[in-house]
């Protein structure tokens, strides 16, 4: 029988690697780095033997994608924003059979999902950020999987709650990674500067971060999820959020009663709400 060995949402912004240059952010994100760092601690000490990461920067538009390759290996440079990534490389391998057991598990709640093995697939900066942290020298595989933008939330969690079923049967130990923001309004371009690491996008959208926080705290996950639809867009969600509801399905939903520990403190980036917390099983 297989086991989820870790379950966390994580923040993979390109500020964390930034503060580890020379510079006005140097050493500004030390926390988050610590965190990613332990959580892949906790993942090795544990057994994991995959990550498979839910990547709101990998977007799909139609169906559900995941990234099966036998071999991730590569040079990144983000197309977004290169000037903050780039040139980084990256080599891990992958985990196609686990790949195809989700797809199969997802295919019998009618959802359309896609493992991909396709050597000209690269991987993401959702992925590749928090990886590089985490699973230093590819110790533990690599599965990555997009956010569809038009899927519904129902789908995702039904997305999510296969991914835990296949793991289940799979004979693997997965860590699962919520891979993205918590509330995304980026600042504006005449905004960006020095200062855009510093604010979160609107004073709403803060307290409604904190909010979230607070429930998760107090293990209050029933009304979280009740909330989610509208927290996902009105909160201008990150792949309208598509992690988070992959990784509340995979916990159970409104049935998770675990308890949720943050390992940094809430911090902004660019306009974005960011946290990294263990949702522990």
């Amino acid at each position: 029988m297989g086991e989820i060995v870790l379950a966390a949402k994580i923040a993979h912004v390109p500020s964390i690697m930034i503060s580890e240059r020379e510079g006005p952010l140097k050493g500004k994100r030390a926390a988050a780095i610590a965190a990613l760092r332990e959580l892949g601690r906790r993942a090795r000490e544990r057994g994991a033997d995959t990550f498979l990461v839910f990547d709101t920067h990998w977007i799909s538009n139609f169906g559900c994608h995941m990234n099966a390759n036998a071999r991730h290996r590569g040079v990144y440079t983000s197309h977004e924003a290169p000037h903050m990534i780039q040139n980084m490389g990256y080599d891990y391998p992958g985990d196609p059979e686990l790949g195809d057991a989700i797809a199969a598990e997802a295919a019998r709640d009618g959802l359309q999902v896609l493992a991909h093995k396709v050597e000209t697939l690269p991987l993401e900066y959702g992925t590749i950020v928090p990886m590089h942290y985490m699973n230093e020298r590819g110790w533990a595989r690599v599965l990555s999987v997009a956010a569809p933008i038009f899927a519904s939330v129902e789908e995702n969690r039904k997305f999510g709650a296969a991914c835990a079923r296949a793991i289940a049967a799979s004979g693997r130990k997965v860590a699962v990674l919520a891979s993205g923001s918590m509330s995304h309004k980026l600042v504006s371009n005449e905004q960006v500067g020095d200062g855009q690491w510093e604010q979160v996008g609107s004073e709403f959208n803060r307290q409604m971060d904190l909010r979230v926080l607070d429930l998760w705290k107090e293990r209050r996950y029933a009304e979280f999820v009740r909330m989610l639809p509208e927290y996902s867009t009105k909160c201008n969600g990150e792949a309208l959020m598509a992690d988070t509801h992959m990784m509340f399905g995979l916990l159970g939903w409104d049935g998770y009663k675990g308890e949720t520990e943050l390992l940094c403190p809430y911090f902004p980036s660019s306009g974005s709400g960011q946290i990294i917390a263990e949702h522990h099983l």
